[in-house]
């Protein structure tokens, strides 16, 4: 093989493999919601990734003025996209239209990376969210930046939503293929750009996605056997429920993915078909969701275990009750419970019974390949977030991003308005990063917390939950308060309720962080050294004299004392 072509290989294959089964994304239509708001959740699960909640100011752009995109992997420079003359307003992944988005990596077929693209996934979900006043036109966005650009990362599903409507898109770029171009005098690339597929998920249903491609078969549009990313017009047609690139069938045809009819085509099987891994660390993770609000799921289990690979889940599903963003907390902080993968329940979990495994993911004894489970809520989240779209309240009310950093199971959702003009300073960009430890950064906060419960899990953690739990509560009960108050101040002048929402936003995000120090502080003197000082209301008991404290010093779980013996004989048996 030619040292150029090696390279690329090597390249396609570096690319592919950074952001393996790295995040978990659910999307609700405002039909299967409580108060009838479209939702979508998004974890960054990244070993490399910091959390921070981002902004990007919009409004009026200078002549001349770009956007620079980077890898989202390796913050290679790419392409520097000249800004419109506005762009909108964005917190985290809501835009001031209520525009939202959130992503998992698939991967797909390593052949198809495109190391010439210039545009990445990270780039196009800001991009598209800065220029995007509906779901359909951020769609059409991404699908014009691959095209005039080139797309430089590996397969990605995409979650958008706005108040209305949810769509789940599916992209992967065509690869690479050198070709000299006589006006230039340089050699493109002639495969530039990217096959996706964008469907709408049906009002009143639920769809998820986790690092596992998920759209199979789809309806042709309105019999159009295909539809190029620049005949928008036919998206103002309702019935229409499914777009696609003009070429998404042609490519696979072309690269022996596919050769049935157009109505057999699948995108999964063509570009990312599901092996035992994307059932077992992919669509396990949605197979756990979606069995929690769908009774009929256990038909799936073996499907969602990497057994049986030809009974696929279907994309959507119809929830047996309405869901509200506290249910997706919940969701978010998955460990399999409840199903005989438990992450708690085996031996890797030690003594503490802690549903988290360190990696590697696969490993090997006596040359035979094992592994362990990948669940939803995991070690290196960076952050995580619900996005509420809703109706009936102007935009910069109605917008929230319910956000998190570090591990879900043991992060605070706090509520941050998409109207507020800044983040809050513990949550702020560049205040720390993944290299750089700040006390007071919510990141290193958290985190601090999270690494002292993995220690002995099962008595820390209920602590956790306990404050977890109050915290969620109260954002719950103040956000019809909130919602409230800033509408009678938008009424009498947008610009105070902009300060109030930013005021309410910013001291809750720092309150929380400072709730989270003070409850390290109970949990290191509670648990110090493995054992249990016994406490009320946060209040130490002590002796008779007031002195000291009681101490507890908790037994292991029988079956950990078991696996000592199998492992040890009599070597530990006491003799009298």
């Amino acid at each position: 093989m030619k040292l150029y072509n090696l390279l690329i290989v090597i390249a396609m294959l570096w690319l592919t493999a950074i952001p393996a089964m790295a995040c978990t994304s659910y999307l609700v239509t405002p039909g299967a919601s409580v108060d009838g708001s479209s939702m979508i959740t998004y974890a960054a699960d990244s070993h490399i990734r910091y959390g921070e909640l981002y902004y990007f100011e919009g409004g009026a752009q200078a002549p001349g003025s770009f956007y620079q995109c980077y890898d989202r992997g390796s913050h290679r420079p790419l392409a520097k996209i000249p800004n419109p003359s506005e762009l909108y307003t964005v917190v985290g992944y809501l835009n001031e239209k209520q525009v939202a988005m959130g992503e998992s990596t698939f991967g797909g077929r390593p052949e198809l990376v495109d190391t010439t693209g210039m545009i990445d996934y990270g780039s196009l979900m800001f991009v598209a969210l800065q220029r995007s006043a509906t779901a359909r036109e951020a769609i059409q966005v991404m699908a014009e930046l691959v095209e005039e650009y080139g797309y430089y990362s590996s397969g990605e599903s995409f979650s958008i939503s706005d108040p209305n409507e949810v769509w789940i898109m599916e992209l992967i770029g065509k690869g690479y293929t050198p070709k000299y171009d006589r006006k230039t005098k340089t050699t493109v690339n002639a495969d530039k750009g990217a096959v996706w597929v964008a469907m709408r998920i049906p009002d009143g249903y639920i769809s998820a996605h986790a690092n596992q491609a998920r759209i199979t078969t789809f309806p042709l549009a309105d019999g159009v056997k295909s539809i190029t990313s620049r005949q928008f017009d036919l998206l103002n047609q309702p019935s229409v429920e499914v777009i696609y690139s003009h070429d998404v069938m042609e490519v696979a045809r072309r690269k022996g993915y596919f050769s049935g009819t157009d109505e057999a085509f699948s995108f999964t099987d063509a570009y990312a078909p599901v092996d035992f891994g994307g059932a077992r660390f992919c669509e396990a993770r949605v197979w756990s969701m979606f069995r929690k609000v769908n009774s009929d799921m256990d038909q799936y289990q073996d499907y969602a275990m990497g057994y049986d690979l030809d009974n696929k889940m279907p994309l959507f599903i119809k929830p047996d009750r309405k869901l509200t963003p506290q249910d997706l907390m919940h969701f978010k902080r998955d460990h399999l419970e409840g199903t005989e993968f438990d992450m708690s329940k085996d031996a890797g979990a030690g003594e503490g019974e802690r549903p988290y495994r360190w990696r590697p993911m696969t490993w090997k004894v006596d040359d035979k390949q094992y592994f362990h489970e990948r669940t939803t809520a995991t070690q290196q989240t960076a952050f995580s977030f619900i996005a509420q779209s809703r109706k009936g309240l102007p935009d910069m009310i109605a917008g929230i991003i319910w956000f998190g950093v570090d591990d879900a199971a043991s992060s605070v959702y706090v509520p941050m308005y998409v109207g507020m003009r800044h983040a809050p300073e513990a949550y702020a960009e560049g205040f720390g990063s993944i290299i750089q430890y700040e006390a007071d950064a919510a990141f290193w906060v958290f985190n601090k917390v999270a690494h002292l419960a993995y220690l002995q899990y099962n008595r820390i953690h209920p602590d956790i939950v306990k404050a977890q739990s109050a915290l969620e509560a109260r954002f719950k009960d103040f956000v019809p308060a909130v919602d409230k108050a800033a509408l009678e101040l938008y009424q009498k002048d947008p610009e105070l309720a902009a300060d109030f929402l930013t005021d309410f936003s910013v001291k809750m995000g720092n309150y929380t962080v400072e709730r989270w120090q003070d409850l390290y502080g109970f949990l290191m003197v509670k648990h110090l050294d493995g054992n249990l000082k016994l406490e009320e209301d946060g209040v130490f008991q002590t002796n008779e004299y007031g002195r000291y404290p009681i101490v507890k010093h908790p037994d292991q779980p029988d079956w950990w004392y078991r696996l000592i013996l199998d492992t040890t004989g009599d070597q530990f048996e006491y003799k009298e």
